[in-house]
């Protein structure tokens, strides 16, 4: 039997829901299935799902491009969640519209958290 992976948010992911929440708000209401509140659950359970299969998303191809192998992501269309799994722990460290400039958005996240050699 596997580990039980816990699953934490970077406060930057927390904050990608929040905008997203707040736009689909503007642009749509609350309810309704196209609402802001369906949309926040449809991601939850995109980023809940992990817990059951942590290295099912494939590498981002912005970073596998540049041999970074650490992150993985999940889609939910236009949305792509960018996560890594250190041991039983999986971080969500981007939730972000996929029509964006993601090379940009990622070296701004997450290439300079790397080490430097």
């Amino acid at each position: 039997m596997s580990a039980q992976i816990r699953i934490q948010l970077a406060a930057e992911a927390e904050g990608d829901l929040a905008a997203i929440y707040n736009h689909r708000l503007k642009q749509r209401g609350a309810d309704g299935p196209d609402g802001a509140e369906a949309l926040l659950d449809a991601l939850y359970s995109a980023i809940e799902a992990l817990a059951d299969f942590p290295l099912r998303g494939p590498i981002p191809p912005e970073l596998d491009a540049l041999g970074i192998a650490d992150w993985r992501q999940i889609s939910l269309w236009p949305y792509r969640i960018i996560y890594t799994l250190d041991g039983d722990v999986l971080t969500i460290a981007v939730v972000a519209d996929s029509r964006r400039d993601f090379a940009s958005l990622l070296e701004r996240r997450l290439l300079q958290r790397l080490p430097r050699s």
